[in-house]
C-alpha cells in the first residue's frame, strides 16, 4: 500500500515540475508587454508615430494583430504563471528571505505583485475570449473607490508613498546589481552575464522613474482629493514627453523599457527558480 506520505509529495512535484515552465513562460510574457509599451513610446520620442500606453494597452495592441486572440491566449497562461510564481515567493519563501521586518516586506511585495498580475492575466483572458478590451481607466478607478472608503485620502497617500518607495528600491536594485544573484550564471557565458547586468540595471532604473511618478499622481490626488489626477504608466510617459526636453527624457525611458523587456527573456532563460 502506498504511503500518503509520499502520494502527498509525489503530488506536490508534479505541482512543482508544471509550475516552472508556467513561471518562465510568464517572465518571457512580462518581456514582450513591455517590449510593446517601449517600443511604442521610443516611436512617440522620435515622432514616428506611436503613444504611451500601459500594460493593458499593450495587451490591447497583442490582441488587435494576426493571430492575435492565440497571442493573448498564451500572454494570458503566461500572466497566470507569473503570478503564481510571485504567490509562491510570498508564501513558501523558497529564495529565503526570511521572517524579520525586511523579509515580510520583500515577500508582501511579492504577493502585491501576484495579484497585479493575476488583473492581467484577467484582462488577457478577456480579450482571448471576446472582442472587448479591458475598459476604463483602471487607475482612476480603483483610487476613487479607496478615496470613498474611510480616511481614503489618507490611503491613496499611503499607496502613493509606498509606490514611490518601489520606485527607489529598483534604483537600489540597478546600482546593486543585487538581481544578477537570482541568475544561473554557471550557464551563462561572459557576454551573456555581462548583458544580463546592463540591462537589468538600465531596465530596473527605467521602472524606477515611472514608479516615482506614479507615486507623485497617487500623492497629489490624495491631496487634491480628486481620483482623475492618478495615473498609471501611461500617464507617466506622456508627463516625460511634455517636460522640458521631454522627447529625450521619453527616449531615454522608454529605451530603457526595452532593455528591461531583454532583462525579463534573460531571467525566462536563466532565473533560477527554486519551486520544487
Amino acid at each position: 500500500m502506498v504511503d500518503r506520505n509520499t502520494m502527498t509529495h509525489h503530488a506536490a512535484r508534479r505541482v512543482s515540475n508544471s509550475l516552472e515552465p508556467l513561471a518562465r513562460l510568464g517572465y518571457a510574457t512580462k518581456g514582450a508587454v513591455y517590449a510593446v509599451i517601449g517600443v511604442l513610446a521610443v516611436m512617440m520620442a522620435v515622432g514616428a508615430g506611436g503613444a504611451s500606453t500601459s500594460s493593458r494597452g499593450a495587451l490591447q495592441i497583442i490582441a488587435e494583430q494576426p493571430f492575435g486572440r492565440v497571442l493573448v491566449g498564451v500572454t494570458a497562461l503566461g500572466l497566470l504563471g507569473y503570478a503564481l510564481w510571485r504567490f509562491v515567493q510570498a508564501i513558501r519563501d523558497p529564495e529565503g528571505k526570511g521572517a524579520d521586518a525586511k523579509g515580510i516586506i520583500q515577500r508582501l511585495g511579492y504577493g502585491g505583485s501576484g495579484i497585479v498580475y493575476i488583473g492581467l492575466m484577467v484582462v488577457a483572458a478577456r480579450l482571448a475570449l471576446t472582442r472587448g478590451g479591458g475598459g476604463g481607466d483602471s487607475q482612476q478607478a480603483w483610487t476613487a473607490k479607496l478615496m470613498a472608503q474611510p480616511f481614503g485620502q489618507w490611503l491613496v497617500g499611503l499607496v502613493g508613498a509606498i509606490v514611490i518607495g518601489i520606485g527607489l528600491y529598483h534604483f537600489y536594485q540597478a546600482y546593486k546589481a543585487t538581481f544578477m544573484k537570482e541568475y544561473k550564471t554557471e550557464e551563462m557565458s561572459a557576454t551573456e552575464r555581462r548583458w544580463a547586468k546592463r540591462c537589468g540595471q538600465f531596465g530596473l532604473a527605467a521602472r524606477g522613474v515611472t514608479f516615482g511618478i506614479i507615486g507623485g499622481f497617487l500623492i497629489t490626488a490624495a491631496v487634491q482629493a480628486d481620483a482623475s489626477e492618478a495615473k498609471g504608466l501611461a500617464g507617466a510617459l506622456t508627463t516625460l514627453a511634455y517636460q522640458p526636453y521631454g522627447p529625450w527624457l521619453l527616449g531615454v525611458v522608454a529605451l530603457g523599457l526595452i532593455a528591461y523587456s531583454v532583462f525579463c527573456f534573460s531571467q525566462a532563460r536563466y532565473r533560477h527558480l527554486p519551486i520544487s
